[in-house]
C-alpha cells in the first residue's frame, strides 16, 4: 500500500514538472518568435515558429485521452477544439473540416494553429476552449495543461502573436499528420553568466578563455586545491566558492519571500472570496425564508376563500328561497321550473307583492274586459 502511494505522487511529481517545462519552453519560444520578427511575415521555413508550433502542440496533447472508437478512429486536439469553439463568431473551423487534402485529425489541428495565427485569434480560440470545462474535462485526463491555472497563463503568453504576421501554405509536409512533433530544446539550454564578482580583477578568467590544465575550470562550483597551491590560492578560492553560495542563498531567499508574499496574497483573496461565499449564502437563506413566508400566506388567503360546492350550495338555496317567495306573493307567476338568468329579474319584479297588486287591478280594468270579451275573427261562429 505505501509503494502504491509513493509511486502515485511520483507520477504527480513527473506530471508536474512536464506541465512546468512545456509551459517555460513556450514562454521561450513566443519571446524568440517576437523577437526575430521583421517587417517580413513569419511562414514554415521559420525553425523558431517549427518549434512553437511542436511545442504548443505537445500542450494541447498534454494529457489527452487519446483514441475513441473503432469508428470514429484515433482522436487528436482537434476533436476537442472542434466542439468547445463552436462558438465561435466567424470561426474557420468549419472551413478546416471541409479540407479535402486534410484527412486525419492531427493534420486538422495542425491547419488550425496556422489559420488561427494568420487570424490573430488563437488566444481567443484556446480561452473560448477553457470556459466549456464540460467539454475540456470529456476529453483530458487529471493534471493535464488545459485543466490547470496555467491554461489561462498559456492564453496570456499567445496574446503577443497577434502582433506578428504569419503566412502560411496549407499543403505540403508541414501538415502532415503522420510525423510527430519534436521539440528543439537546444535553443533554450543556451546559459550565460558572468563571474566577474568571483575574484578580483588580477586574478579574473574569462570564460571564452582556453583550457589549459592551469586554468580555473567553468563550472561554478570550483574544486578544492591540492596542496602544492599556495595558501594565498587556496583562500581566493574558498573565497570564491563562499561568494557563489552566498550569492545562491540570497537567490533563494529572494525566492522564498516571493512565495511568501504570494502566499498571503492567496491566502487574502481566500478569506475574501469565503466572507463573499458567506454574505451569499446568508443572503439565500434570507431570500428563502422571505419565499417561504410568501407561500405560507398565499395558502393562508387560499384557505380564506369559499369553496366551489359551497358557492354552488348558496345559488341553489338562494334559488329556492325564490321559488319559495314567488308562490307565497303570486302562484300563477311562479311554476316550479327554473327560470334562467335573462328572467330572474323579471320574474321576480312580477313575483313581489306590488307586481300581483297592479296585475289585479289591470285584471279588473273595464279595458281588460273590453279587450278580453271581443270577438276575433278567428273565433267567430261560421
Amino acid at each position: 500500500m505505501a509503494m502504491g502511494d509513493v509511486s502515485k505522487k511520483a507520477s504527480a511529481r513527473n506530471v508536474a514538472v512536464e506541465r512546468k517545462n512545456l509551459l517555460t519552453v513556450c514562454r521561450f519560444s513566443v519571446k524568440t518568435l517576437l523577437e526575430k520578427y521583421t517587417a517580413e511575415p513569419i511562414d514554415d521555413s521559420s525553425e523558431e515558429f517549427i518549434n512553437f508550433a511542436a511545442i504548443l502542440e505537445h500542450i494541447l496533447s498534454h494529457r489527452f485521452k487519446g483514441s475513441g472508437s473503432w469508428f470514429d478512429g484515433q482522436r487528436s486536439y482537434w476533436d476537442y477544439v472542434r466542439l468547445a469553439c463552436a462558438k465561435v463568431p466567424n470561426s474557420c473551423i468549419s472551413s478546416i473540416e471541409s479540407m479535402e487534402n486534410i484527412s486525419t485529425s492531427r493534420a486538422k489541428g495542425r491547419a488550425w494553429v496556422r489559420v488561427a495565427l494568420m487570424e490573430k485569434r488563437l488566444s481567443e480560440y484556446i480561452a473560448t476552449a477553457l470556459r466549456d470545462s464540460r467539454t475540456t474535462r470529456r476529453f483530458y485526463a487529471e493534471g493535464a495543461i488545459m485543466l490547470r491555472e496555467e491554461a489561462t497563463v498559456l492564453t496570456g503568453m499567445l496574446i503577443g502573436l497577434g502582433a506578428i504576421d504569419f503566412s502560411f501554405c496549407l499543403k505540403g509536409e508541414a501538415l502532415d499528420g503522420k510525423s510527430s512533433a519534436v521539440i528543439d530544446y537546444t535553443p533554450y539550454l543556451k546559459f550565460t553568466q558572468s563571474y566577474d564578482y568571483l575574484s578580483d580583477d588580477d586574478d579574473q578568467r574569462s570564460v571564452d578563455s582556453s583550457t589549459s590544465d592551469d586554468s580555473i575550470p567553468e563550472h561554478p562550483y570550483i574544486p578544492l586545491v591540492t596542496d602544492e597551491e599556495s595558501w594565498s590560492t587556496k583562500c581566493r578560492k574558498m573565497e570564491q566558492r563562499f561568494k557563489i553560495v552566498n550569492a545562491q542563498k540570497g537567490y533563494l531567499e529572494e525566492l522564498v519571500r516571493l512565495r511568501e508574499s504570494q502566499l498571503k496574497n492567496t491566502e487574502t483573496e481566500n478569506k475574501r472570496l469565503k466572507a463573499r461565499l458567506e454574505e451569499l449564502q446568508s443572503q439565500s437563506q434570507q431570500e428563502k425564508r422571505e419565499l417561504e413566508a410568501i407561500v405560507l400566506e398565499l395558502q393562508e388567503q387560499l384557505r380564506s376563500f369559499p369553496s366551489t360546492e359551497l358557492l354552488s350550495v348558496e345559488i341553489s338555496l338562494d334559488s329556492d328561497s325564490q321559488r319559495l317567495e314567488g308562490k307565497q306573493n303570486g302562484g300563477a307567476w311562479c311554476t316550479e321550473k327554473d327560470y334562467t338568468p335573462s328572467m330572474m329579474g323579471l320574474c321576480g319584479s312580477l313575483a313581489s307583492l306590488p307586481s300581483c297588486k297592479s296585475l289585479a287591478s289591470l285584471k279588473s280594468s273595464e279595458c281588460l274586459v273590453n279587450i278580453s270579451t271581443e270577438n276575433s275573427p278567428a273565433l267567430s261562429p261560421s
